[in-house]
């Protein structure tokens, strides 16, 4: 169960209310003296899209494990529509999808055979038409029946997006989908990413590429040493000054921003 330590019980909303699709209350995770996570607290609506920032080690991946339930945390809790998270629910696996630094595809088999493969283990109803949509979408046509251990770092994000989303997801986890992308394999992944954004999908996007990530967001939090040093709508940042705005906030106290 993803509660722990210093976890609070759940305030239901008031009558008549939603509760949120995701909520953190003050999540921690600690490895030996490291705190990855320190107190995280925020929640996303039905539609929402979070980007969250922030340097190297800052903990986003860390954040994101807890949220997929990969990693328990050290104290605090994980709710989704109000109940807590446990890890390991099959109700829970299938609103996920998760797009982690791993991408989970097998070498010897090619782009359709993976997603095939995928398919049956998530038990999708009318696959095969699912997969080649999937395939179309990520722009994958001409080599979805070529060996995966011959595809380029782009081609192999593309498609492990495209296992992603496979069985439909409604709550998208995302981390640092661009990296080592080139500018066509980027500007492909960002049409599918706005393409989550139907209004129905909750989703939450790790990232360094600041551009990329404003872009799509409609909520950004950044974090550093652990924690959020901010959060708040994409329209709080003001325009044209979106790196000054983020050095600041990841500054260490009494550190010079350039």
């Amino acid at each position: 169960m993803a509660s722990a330590r210093g976890a609070r019980p759940p305030v239901p909303p008031p009558p008549g209310e939603a509760p949120p699709v995701l909520e953190a209350r003050e999540l921690e995770r600690t490895f030996g003296p490291v705190r990855a996570v320190d107190g995280v607290t925020f929640s996303l609506e039905s539609g929402e899209l979070l980007t969250i920032l922030g340097p190297n080690g800052a903990g986003k991946s860390t954040l994101l494990g807890l949220l997929s339930g990969a990693l328990r945390p050290t104290a605090g809790t994980l709710l989704v529509d109000g109940e807590p998270v446990v890890s390991g629910a099959v109700e829970w696996r299938s609103r996920l999808g998760v797009l982690s630094h791993r991408s989970f595809l097998y070498g010897a088999l090619t782009a359709r055979e993976n997603l095939r493969f995928w398919g049956k283990l998530h038990g999708i109803p009318h696959r095969e038409a699912r997969l080649e949509a999937r395939i179309r979408e990520v722009g994958l046509q001409a080599d979805a029946d070529r060996s995966v251990r011959g595809f380029s770092r782009g081609m192999r994000q593309r498609l492990a997006l495209a296992r992603t989303l496979l069985h439909d997801p409604t709550l998208v986890l995302l981390d640092e989908p661009f990296t080592g992308l080139d500018l066509h394999a980027a500007g492909l992944l960002r049409e599918v990413l706005e393409g989550l954004r139907d209004g129905r999908r909750t989703v939450v996007l790790v990232t360094h590429q600041i551009g990329e990530g404003l872009a799509l967001a409609d909520r950004v939090a950044i974090q550093a040493r652990g924690r959020f040093v901010f959060l708040g709508s994409r329209g709080e940042i003001p325009a044209g000054e979106e790196e000054a705005f983020y050095r600041a906030r990841v500054a260490r106290p009494g550190e010079s921003v350039p």
